[in-house]
């Protein structure tokens, strides 16, 4: 229902109502939504303004317009944004892809120079190295490397591998929420084995995203570095995954 007077712009009321839509599954990938004629008589709103609602969900990964077809929800590439919330779960969600994460090792090693400044140790402290793979609809989209402060979680990875999250993992830490406190993005070629997981060729730059995370009181609990296949992941920079 759109209120208006409430504060919030109505263009921004409908693009919340589209995405909850989304999300709740009433239109599936690949599905064509309503027309423009369609969406303004239902919210009773001119055609510009479904244009700009329709425009900030496009802009977002959300959804394509194709001149002359249509509005369809986006089947191409996996939303993935980078924010103060940034969670892939979230973002297969919102797209309605099923994720999977893969662990392939974990270990225990010094922190390096660069480890450490971004968690705040010690150069050569002990942290936990984990290595994994994202899926999305079973193909891999990102290889991303993690390193948390072993005293503070010793046997993470198990955890992370249980349950296929690192909120939910976070949670039995008595992390009851965390946010990113910087990203960097840089393109750049990859190393044998992260194309070999990515099945792209050596010589096809990948995204990498390095981010640090903290938890409720300001405190590092994670410096990760994650590889992602730049044809297969849209990064959306700025937003929130909420």
């Amino acid at each position: 229902m759109i209120q208006r007077g409430s504060g919030v712009a109505v263009w921004r009321q409908i693009e919340q109502t589209i995405e909850e839509e989304i999300t709740s599954q009433r239109y599936r990938v690949g599905e064509r939504l309503p027309t423009e004629a369609e969406f303004a008589a239902r919210f009773e709103v001119n055609r510009h303004t479904i244009r700009r609602a329709v425009a900030a969900l496009e802009t977002r990964g959300l959804v394509r317009v194709e001149q002359g077809r249509g509005i369809f929800l986006q089947d191409y590439a996996v939303h993935y944004t980078v924010g103060k919330r940034t969670r892939f779960s979230e973002s297969l969600k919102r797209l309605q892809r099923e994720g999977q994460i893969e662990v392939l090792r974990s270990q225990e090693i010094p922190a390096s120079a660069k480890v450490a400044q971004a968690l705040r140790l010690a150069e050569g402290e002990r942290v936990l190295q984990v290595d994994s793979l994202a899926r999305a609809d079973g193909g891999v989209v990102s290889v991303t490397t993690r390193f948390f402060p072993a005293q503070r979680f010793a046997g993470l990875a198990e955890v992370y591998a249980e349950t296929g999250s690192i909120t939910t993992a976070m949670h039995r830490y008595g992390v009851a929420d965390y946010e990113r406190l910087e990203s960097r993005i840089t393109a750049r070629l990859p190393e044998e084995q992260v194309a070999r997981h990515l099945q792209r060729p050596k010589n096809q730059p990948v995204l990498q995203v390095e981010g640090i995370n903290i938890d409720q009181h300001g405190i590092p609990i994670e410096f990760g570095i994650s590889r992602l296949a730049g044809d297969a992941v849209q990064l959306v920079v700025g937003g929130d995954e909420g």
